[in-house]
């Protein structure tokens, strides 16, 4: 990939990247406060500007230097988690899932939301380039805000579908899921990047996390093509 379309695909990923997480987080933080919890709201992070979440390294260094080294196939980052005190909520159990799930939620609005702008936008007197880019940027954050919301979702604590998983389960199953949260993060490292090499060197494909998002992602594409009016790969 060249450097010009390097820079093209830089500028209809940056905007809907950053809004996906910032909503992802500010979701956190606005669904905590009204359980009882005012960590966040206390810290300012209870918002939707971007700067109040972003994190220079996993929010743009790192994705800007996986897209390179990448040249544009791959990118992954993050934000500043929202602090969430469990045992303040009023009712920690319960609430714990609501916060949890409030992120994913919050990305599946955003991308339905994208994809009612694509129909409005095919309505609107904008055309040419100014068109293409606006709607490359709708397209990007609909596929960005379902992958996010689904990725999070996996049953893995410190993933919000851990915790959500957490809340649900029957104490005897919860407890022993609770305390995999200190190892989530290594072993999402090893389902991520050593699975699939393994897989390769052996002579096989295996994408684990892609394997398993790929089913819900197609189910929600298909709803958002729905919305939206148009079809896109």
């Amino acid at each position: 990939m060249n450097l010009s379309a390097l820079l093209l695909r830089l500028s209809v990923t940056a905007l809907p990247v950053i809004f996906a997480i910032t909503l992802h987080e500010a979701a956190h933080g606005f669904v905590a406060y009204r359980c009882g919890d005012d960590s966040a709201w206390k810290l300012g992070r209870v918002t939707i500007n971007p700067l109040r979440h972003i994190d220079l390294v996993g929010t743009i260094l790192l994705p800007a230097l996986l897209l390179l080294i990448s040249g544009g196939r791959f990118m992954f980052g993050y934000a500043k988690p929202v602090p969430v005190a469990f045992a303040r909520l009023r009712r920690p159990r319960r609430d714990m899932v609501l916060v949890a799930a409030a992120g994913p939620a919050a990305n599946l609005a955003l991308a339905v939301v994208s994809a009612g702008l694509v129909r409005l936008l095919a309505a609107l007197p904008i055309e040419g380039a100014a068109a293409d880019w606006i709607a490359a940027n709708l397209y990007v954050s609909i596929l960005v805000n379902l992958i996010l919301g689904i990725f999070n979702m996996l049953p893995l604590p410190p993933l919000d579908g851990g915790r959500v998983a957490v809340g649900l389960l029957p104490e005897a199953l919860a407890v022993p899921l609770s305390r995999v949260e200190r190892f989530g993060i290594p072993i999402l490292v090893l389902i991520i990047v050593l699975v699939p090499v393994a897989a390769v060197a052996s002579g096989h494909h295996l994408d684990l996390i892609a394997y398993v998002m790929d089913r819900p992602l197609s189910w929600l594409m298909s709803a958002m093509q729905w919305v939206s009016g148009a079809r896109y790969d």
